[in-house]
């Protein structure tokens, strides 16, 4: 008498696809709880999926969504350490103690007409989530919010932002230096 083939879409199945899918991400990720969330996305998206039915082997279409979420997860990882990265490097410029000295000031007056040039560059989107951010000190998730888009798209007009800014002011740097 054979065994009946177990069925690849029953309740048993998906314990333990849930618990391969968390081991194999857990191994790639530094976060248990990233790799609960994505677990849970994977199983969110699943049920989301229209053609469930049409799924001949459902185990590895659930690694392949897991797959996929990792790829943006280790992207989103990149542009926010890029965004921290580049916002510790201008916290950490110097500020000069001469407030009272007339060339200072005037320096002080010429950089910022030149970060008023630079930020006219920006596209009015990544200008607004930078002055969000940078000068009304608010924070990213706020920023999505009050622009209507993700927490991701934000970080991105930040960090790009942050890098224009960056790039332009040190090439006009190199243009004051004396040859």
């Amino acid at each position: 008498m054979s065994r009946p083939k177990p069925d690849p879409l029953s309740a048993d199945a998906f314990r333990r696809f849930y618990a391969d899918i968390l081991h194999f991400l857990r191994k790639r990720t530094d976060n248990a709880s990233d790799a609960a969330d994505m677990t849970q996305d994977v199983f969110t998206q699943w049920l989301d999926y229209r053609d469930r039915a049409q799924v001949e082997q459902p185990r590895a279409f659930l690694f392949q969504m897991a797959r996929n979420l990792l790829r943006d997860h280790w992207r989103k990882q990149k542009v926010r350490h890029t965004v921290h990265q580049q916002q510790a490097e201008l916290d950490a410029e110097p500020v000069s103690d001469s407030r009272d000295d007339p060339m200072a000031a005037a320096q002080r007056l010429q950089r910022l007409e030149q970060l008023k040039e630079v930020l006219s560059e920006l596209s009015p989107r990544r200008r607004e989530a930078l002055m969000l951010h940078r000068f009304e000190g608010l924070s990213q998730a706020q920023i999505a919010e009050r622009m209507g888009v993700s927490v991701s798209m934000v970080e991105k007009h930040i960090a790009f932002a942050l890098l224009h800014c960056k790039q332009r002011l040190q090439q006009d740097q190199g243009k004051e230096q004396p040859e």
